[in-house]
């Protein structure tokens, strides 16, 4: 049978090859399941399993040797991309197992844990893990991608704390990637990427933190230029344990266009509001607050959405953060856009670490979002995106991370020409028939 196709004979084998529930086109549930988290996304995939356990991804793999077919993960459906068209789509949300192992701050996380799951599970032992905001995302997807979150600057990415990732590899057998056992493997999954393996479970590391104060502060519109000028002040000292993001947003439904400033400190709230004291001078407030929170409660500082919607985004990296970019950012209407983002990077994320990702030398990155429930309504997004970059000129650097690749970037954009050699050195050793095909691919 060729490597590209596969027969519905065949397919309709994979209930006999697997434990796990088997939905293909025309079976009652297969249109919810095989959509992705960004509804924009079309996603033709040809059948959706969604594994028992570990034991079960193994026997999908040997299955898909034998059949010809590609496989495409997605534990929760976040960050796809267009690229599973074709494809077995392979969900992991059974793959629910988390231990915590609090001598040791250490979690071993199944790879359909949520990021909100751990939040919570290790909060119970004063611990925290580098989160992003949405807590609907898997924690093995965050984590191959990098994982830029809330406390980056005094963390680093997610993938710098990863001991251990327990895979499937292309031949259908389990095997680990750490250190000492596959490293070459290992380097490439701390943040290179789903492209080379499927990870069913990861050890990482966890951190004791007594104290967190955040949350989100919304002003007026026309209060942007003032708010966008103490952010810039704030951050221009800011500790390691302070990350600040401040933005323009119009929500949806209508109403009237505001100016946000999240705030994640890892600290007291008596030191977080003297670090925030040119934001807090400012009146006007409509709504928010900055407050004290439990570590459990994490993704309350952004209350980011919790179910699936169509959107298009875009990522760029600053390389300066000036009057003149923030000049930039608010002439105009925010419209189509529902919202223009700055976050401050900078700290731990400027320094080496072991995946293919070298120094991140940028300190800001603005992100920029738009709903899109018609393509016409899609596009007018991207031009307004395109339009935006293109205002911003040299302030953007052209870096790339992959937790914020777009549809028009490239897993190679996030690295290095040195890297992304080796990088594809491991695809070729580990999956050479390129039976598993990421969000974002590596290519030729």
């Amino acid at each position: 049978m060729s490597e590209s196709t596969e027969s519905t004979e065949s397919l309709s084998a994979l209930r006999d090859a697997v434990r796990g529930e088997v939905l293909l086109p025309g079976d009652e549930g297969f249109d919810t399941a095989h959509r992705p988290w960004n509804l924009a996304i079309e996603q033709d995939v040809r059948a959706v399993v969604t594994a028992a356990d570990a034991a079960d991804v193994a026997a999908l793999v040997r299955y898909a040797n034998e059949a010809g077919a590609r496989i495409a993960v997605q534990p929760t459906g976040h960050g796809a991309s267009g690229t599973a068209a074709g494809t077995i789509l392979l969900r992991t949300a059974r793959l629910d197992e988390l231990t915590i192992d609090a001598k040791d701050r250490t979690a071993r996380i199944g790879a359909g844990v949520t990021s909100g799951a751990l939040n919570i599970a290790a909060a119970a032992h004063g611990l925290v893990h580098k989160p992003g905001s949405s807590p609907t995302v898997s924690v093995a997807g965050y984590t191959l991608g990098g994982g830029v979150g809330f406390f980056a600057r005094k963390y680093g990415m997610s993938s710098d704390h990863v001991i251990e990732f327990e895979v499937v590899t292309a031949d259908g057998e389990p095997r680990r990637a750490n250190a000492e056992e596959n490293p070459g493997l290992f380097h490439a999954l701390a943040g290179g990427g789903g492209d080379f393996a499927i990870v069913t479970a990861l050890t990482v590391r966890l951190h004791e933190e007594p104290e967190l104060f955040g949350g989100t502060v919304f002003w007026p519109l026309a209060q942007a230029a003032e708010v966008f000028n103490a952010f810039r002040e704030v951050t221009a000292t800011a500790p390691a344990e302070l990350s600040v993001w401040a933005g323009t947003v119009q929500l949806p439904g209508g109403g009237p266009a505001m100016v946000a400033v999240s705030v994640a400190y890892l600290g007291s709230e008596s030191d977080g509001r003297a670090l925030l004291k040119p934001l807090e001078a400012i009146g006007g407030v409509l709504n928010g607050e900055w407050r004290p929170l439990p570590l459990a409660e994490i993704a309350a500082i952004t209350n980011d959405p919790v179910d699936p919607g169509p959107s298009v985004s875009r990522t760029e990296l600053l390389g300066r953060f000036d009057a003149d970019v923030i000049e930039t950012l608010l002439t105009g209407p925010i419209a189509p856009l529902l919202g223009i983002q700055v976050r401050h990077l900078g700290g731990a994320l400027t320094g080496a670490r072991p995946g293919p990702r070298g120094p991140v030398a940028e300190q800001y990155l603005v992100y920029l979002l738009g709903l899109a429930f018609t393509p016409e309504a899609g596009a007018a997004v991207a031009a307004k995106q395109a339009e935006l970059v293109a205002a911003l000129g040299d302030a953007v650097s052209g870096g790339r991370l992959v937790t914020f690749l777009g549809a028009t970037d490239t897993l190679a954009d996030a690295f290095s020409e040195a890297e992304v050699e080796r990088l594809r050195a491991v695809k070729r050793e580990w999956d050479p028939r390129g039976r598993f095909v990421a969000s974002f691919p590596l290519g030729e």
